[in-house]
């Protein structure tokens, strides 16, 4: 049997804690709760109208932010699994992982970044996803926020970086030049494999390529077809490609639990406080599953991410966003107050951009044809 890595899983009983004390619950763990409190959360709803890749209307079957969520999460725990990590507190992480992002996925996220920026602020989804947990989810008679455990809200924080003390003031508290658990480093990496390869199904879907081109630019996705077609010799292209998409979620998946497997070995980590310490991530792919990944993130930008289909639909959508920020501001008594902050207790254009980013795409096109129809 293959060796675990349970000296590493993040010990519960060693949590630092919640940011206002709660007794334990009498059948729930700490990062189980963290769990629940997540999905009855109003932001997590939203992403069900979130775009991940397609606005509404390419097609009902493609994926949406909160459909993206539950394959990352349900591809992190299956790692978890293996490894002998920490499930719920990896479960937790991957349906956190995404609950900052504004409406039309990441070139809504540039475009509010680019006006914050005018007033010498900046928008990032992920200190955007500690605002909501923190302060803008408002269930509790107790706390504000959903008073998460520290590691939970420290997996969020360092989704997809690390960073040094000082370099992010506002992140200090989050054990700044130390390494987040296991179950944290998984995130980003099952983040890419589900988003890489639903990408894939879904553009496909669209037409936007066959099997040939996809094998052509990705060896590894070819090797897959090369084996699949002795399999299945009379099977049609589009059952063919599903059943190629199944191994290829397959090979990726086992290529992380391997690689971070031996990564962890080799490193000679022997608790999670070493592992903290150890000067790079754990998490990562096998040198093969690496190199499809990577050329399977190519093959999409290409084709997909940089096509004029979904180039139009940026441009829309942005512009939506530039128009209704520039409307705020002009009008301030727009924009709802905030039950949990004293009136004028951040600049209008933080909170425009707080507002702009909790809306779901549906309600970003109803309130901007309200509101500038008439311009």
């Amino acid at each position: 049997m293959a060796e675990t890595l349970r000296h590493l899983r993040f010990p519960g009983d060693r949590s630092r804690g919640r940011r206002f004390p709660e007794p334990a619950h009498p059948y729930r763990s700490d990062f189980q709760r963290d769990r629940d409190r997540i999905v009855h959360a109003r932001a997590f709803r939203r992403l069900e109208d979130k775009t991940q890749v397609w606005g509404a209307g390419f097609s009902d079957h493609f994926r949406n932010r909160l459909t993206h969520t539950i394959e990352v999460a349900q591809l992190a725990r299956t790692v978890a699994s293996v490894l002998e990590l920490d499930e719920e507190l990896t479960e937790a992480l991957a349906l956190a992982h995404d609950i900052g992002h504004p409406p039309f996925a990441h070139s809504g996220e540039e475009e509010l970044d680019h006006q914050m920026q005018r007033f010498g602020g900046r928008f990032d989804h992920n200190l955007q996803a500690l605002r909501i947990v923190e302060s803008f989810e408002q269930s509790y008679a107790r706390f504000p926020g959903l008073n998460l455990t520290f590691e939970v809200r420290e997996g969020i924080a360092k989704h997809s970086r690390d960073f040094a003390p000082g370099e992010i003031p506002e992140l200090d508290q989050y054990l700044p030049g130390l390494k987040p658990p296991l179950e944290a480093q998984l995130i980003d990496l099952a983040d890419e494999i589900a988003y890489n390869t639903a990408d894939l199904d879904d553009a496909y879907e669209a037409s936007m390529f066959g099997m040939e081109e996809i094998a052509s630019a990705v060896p590894g996705y070819a090797a897959i077809v090369d084996e699949l077609e002795g399999h299945f010799p009379g099977a049609s292209e589009k059952v063919l490609f599903h059943e190629v998409l199944r191994r290829l979620i397959d090979t990726l998946i086992s290529g992380l639990i391997e690689g971070t497997r031996s990564a962890a070995i080799e490193s000679g980590a022997e608790s999670v406080e070493d592992l903290r310490r150890l000067p790079a991530r754990l998490a990562r792919m096998t040198p093969g599953s690496r190199i499809t990944n990577v050329q399977l993130k190519e093959f999409l930008r290409n084709r997909v991410y940089c096509s004029p289909l979904l180039a139009e639909e940026r441009a829309s959508s942005t512009g939506m966003i530039g128009e209704l920020f520039g409307f705020f501001l002009e009008h301030p008594e727009q924009v709802p107050p905030k039950s949990w902050d004293p009136p004028g207790d951040e600049p209008l254009y933080r909170q425009v951009c707080d507002y702009i980013a909790g809306m779901t795409d549906g309600f970003l096109r109803r309130t901007h044809a309200e509101l500038l129809a008439s311009r």
